[in-house]
């Protein structure tokens, strides 16, 4: 696709695409610059930048995370924090699927016990 697909696709201005690839948050387009093609990797780049961005990340921690082979941090409830492995931000998953599954892993850690104080007077009345 062509830069203005990209732009209007994205949502992003041509000139901040180019930025971004000037400043490495981007993979240069396929083909060189008399024939630049832009493709989902594009998309993915961009959509990550855009959304660490409105997440607070810096843009000189963006540019390194990918690299990094560090995950990318978002608190979620207090003590709970969900890390995103950075090449997996902004493209696309089944999000329903994955919130079943995470809902399974929550529901096992935290299920309930029965509450020890219940289980003294429950021991003292048998007696």
């Amino acid at each position: 696709m062509h830069i203005r697909e990209l732009a209007r696709l994205t949502g992003t201005p041509e000139r901040q695409i180019r930025y971004m690839i000037a400043e490495g948050f981007v993979p240069p387009p396929n083909g060189g610059r008399a024939h630049a093609d832009y493709g989902d990797d594009h998309v993915t780049a961009i959509r990550r930048y855009t959304l660490l961005r409105q997440h607070g990340f810096p843009p000189q921690a963006i540019k390194v995370l990918p690299a990094s082979g560090r995950s990318v941090p978002f608190p979620v409830a207090p003590g709970i924090v969900l890390h995103v492995d950075p090449q997996r931000i902004g493209g696309s998953l089944d999000v329903e699927a994955l919130a079943h599954r995470i809902h399974d892993v929550l529901s096992g850690v935290f299920k309930e016990f029965p509450d020890a104080s219940n289980e003294r007077a429950c021991r003292k009345r048998s007696r």
